[in-house]
């Protein structure tokens, strides 16, 4: 099976279209986004106008905010404060990478908890650990939602994590455990990685090294997610998973591109609508 994150993602975004209509009418105005860009990255542009046109096609309120490449850090922070204190502002993006002049972990900690879409604050972060209600990041979410829409059972399976970061690898590890399944958390200096991997009924790649998880990392009939982004010499867009030689022993897989990525941002679409509804409840 070949799990399509585009008709997954659309489907569902197709759902929330509905929804905002119902809850523009229900409180008033719309779930309003504010996406910042720093300098002109071409793949952070890429990135924003899929974040843009979702956000348009949902029926959402938002801008883009566009600063220059050299911005200053306490600039940017400023911008972040306003967007914090605007009470028709309910999420608030900076996308990342940002220049080396900023700091990352600054910037992730001034968005306020209660707008963080990207479910990167710290007191997110802490929440999903300690089983509290929170944000939860797109892509973990969007990898639990993939599965779930593939029908592919998590409790009492066994699943590896190859990856460890703070965005994907240790999140979505938190998740799967949260859904009773077993897991491994692996990176790509594991001993005998490929054995490992061989015990998984689910397998999810987040390493960023393409093509990384060939045919002998691979139980048969294993759900394979593929995280991974990279481009190869001439430009071709590849996974983690060297997918060509994984389908015929996968039972279900995502693709590169088309898997994954989509339902990140639709995911981003998700938070955005619960941010909303989280404030618009509270008040």
């Amino acid at each position: 099976m070949i799990i399509d994150g585009k008709v997954i993602s659309q489907s569902l975004k197709d759902a929330m279209k509905i929804e905002v209509d119902a809850l523009a009418e229900q409180y008033g105005r719309r779930p309003c986004l504010m996406v910042i860009i720093v300098g002109d990255n071409p793949a952070s542009r890429s990135y924003v106008r899929g974040k843009i046109k979702a956000t348009e096609y949902c029926g959402f309120d938002g801008h883009l905010v566009e600063l220059p490449e050299d911005v200053s850090e306490a600039t940017l922070l400023a911008e972040i404060d306003k967007l914090n204190n605007d009470p028709l502002v309910d999420g608030i993006l900076v996308q990342l990478p940002l220049p080396k002049h900023i700091s990352e972990d600054k910037v992730i900690a001034a968005i306020s908890a209660e707008k963080d879409v990207d479910g990167f604050h710290p007191e997110n972060v802490a929440r999903l650990w300690l089983n509290q209600h929170c944000i939860l990041p797109c892509t973990p979410k969007g990898i639990i939602e993939l599965l779930d829409q593939a029908g592919v059972e998590m409790a009492g399976k066994k699943a590896v994590v190859i990856g460890r970061s703070n965005i994907v690898g240790k999140p979505v590890a938190k998740l799967l455990l949260d859904r009773n399944a077993t897991v491994t958390i692996a990176h790509s200096r594991t001993k005998d990685l490929a054995a490992v991997c061989r015990e998984a009924d689910i397998l999810v790649a987040a390493v960023g090294r393409a093509k990384m998880v060939t045919a002998e990392y691979v139980k048969p009939g294993a759900a394979v997610i593929d995280v991974g982004i990279n481009r190869t010499e001439d430009g071709k867009l590849v996974g983690d998973v060297d997918y060509e030689a994984v389908l015929p022993v996968a039972g279900a897989i995502t693709p590169v591109p088309g898997g994954v990525g989509p339902m990140t941002i639709t995911m981003l679409m998700r938070n955005t609508i619960e941010c909303f509804l989280n404030r618009m409840n509270n008040k």
